[in-house]
């Protein structure tokens, strides 16, 4: 069965767009949340948005913006032409900026990043709640193992909104205090914005190319828990079957694995769901675990490419970042605390968790630099 590589990676987030500079940033502990003014009343002000797209334009433009310049630097990274038709597309996002305006369809968006990057294509769009965009780089592993795409470019784009604020609000799954997540003390999540993409390729075009390859995609799972709108099946049955999946497509166990991304959107219940399946399946003595909500806020239908991209880079670099603001921990999980942690050999897990029952895992292999 083959093996996709990853030959391109490019992330734009509330740290900034150089993927060095940001990885940097992320394991010294930085942050980008801070407050945004709201004409409405919150339960928090706070959020990670990006300065360089002014959050008073419009949510589309926002969206189309960091769409096409993050899809723009995949492709750079990867040496791959823009307007190369054999280069299909995969992109990912929640409801993008469909709350906040009157969009013609959910995949407009999509459509129009394509075109201004001048790709001849028709995007494939996902819209899996926040696991959008780990389903669409699944999307791709999928079409370049079966042959039916020789590259992918694959990934999620999403914009903090007026709507999506009041709505996390109203839902009381937005912290009125901050992001803890797995701490006693986690009372919910706050919003991120970003945007990020992996080149997915299969290996033999990725030699022929002479391409620089930063990961081997070994798997990928997923399963639905439909236990609820918003709300997980306590149990965590689906999300241990997704990584069970994942690990099975990848011929790979457990033991196996070195570090996991998770989820980690310190609303109380879904840390304990999600802490209640990893241990499940890895034991108190498993993988170290790291999270990135604490410097990006939870960016929705973004935050599944932009941790897969974290994922490659803990594997490439050796280390992971600080979970932020975690103190006491809820459950005994081998959590990265207070400061950046040795990674050891073994493969990445990066794990999704979205509205709607969506459990979503991705593996990757790190490759000598």
């Amino acid at each position: 069965m083959v093996t996709p590589v990853i030959t391109g990676l490019a992330w734009d987030t509330p740290l900034g767009r150089d993927r060095e500079a940001v990885w940097e940033r992320l394991c010294a502990g930085d942050s980008g949340l801070a407050p945004v003014g709201s004409p409405h009343p919150l339960r928090n002000t706070v959020a990670a948005v990006i300065g360089s797209v002014p959050y008073a334009a419009p949510p589309g433009e926002r969206q189309r913006v960091l769409a096409g310049r993050t899809l723009a630097a995949a492709f750079a990274d990867a040496g791959l032409a823009t307007a190369d038709p054999g280069v299909g597309l995969v992109l990912g996002t929640s409801f993008g900026a469909s709350l906040d305006e009157a969009e013609p369809t959910l995949h407009a968006w999509a459509d129009d990043a394509a075109a201004g990057i001048g790709h001849p294509g028709t995007p494939v769009c996902v819209m899996t709640a926040c696991s959008a965009g780990s389903d669409a780089i699944a999307v791709a592993h999928a079409l370049v193992r079966s042959g039916e795409r020789r590259v992918c470019v694959a990934g999620g784009v999403d914009v903090v909104t007026e709507a999506k604020r009041l709505g996390h609000s109203a839902l009381s799954t937005m912290s009125p205090t901050g992001m803890r997540a797995f701490d006693r003390t986690h009372d919910g999540m706050l919003l991120g914005e970003g945007a990020a993409f992996l080149v997915v390729e299969h290996p033999d075009s990725a030699r022929e190319r002479g391409a620089r390859v930063y990961a081997r995609l070994r798997g990928a799972g997923a399963a639905n828990d439909a236990a609820g709108l918003t709300a997980p099946d306590p149990s965590g049955r689906a999300v241990v079957r997704a990584m069970r999946r994942c690990l099975a497509s990848a011929g790979l166990s457990p033991a196996d694995v070195a570090v996991v991304s998770a989820h980690a959107t310190g609303t109380p219940l879904n840390d304990e769901v999600e802490a209640r399946s990893l241990l499940e399946l890895f034991g108190d003595d498993g993988p170290l675990m790291f999270a990135t909500k604490g410097a990006f806020g939870h960016s929705l239908g973004a935050t599944g490419a932009i941790e897969a991209v974290a994922t490659v880079l803990a594997l490439r670099h050796r280390r992971v970042p600080p979970v932020l603001g975690l103190r006491d921990p809820a459950a005994p999980l081998r959590l990265a605390a207070g400061s950046a942690q040795p990674v050891g050999d073994g493969a990445g897990l990066s794990l999704t968790l979205g509205f709607g029952g969506f459990n979503t895992c991705l593996l990757f292999e790190g490759v000598r630099a």
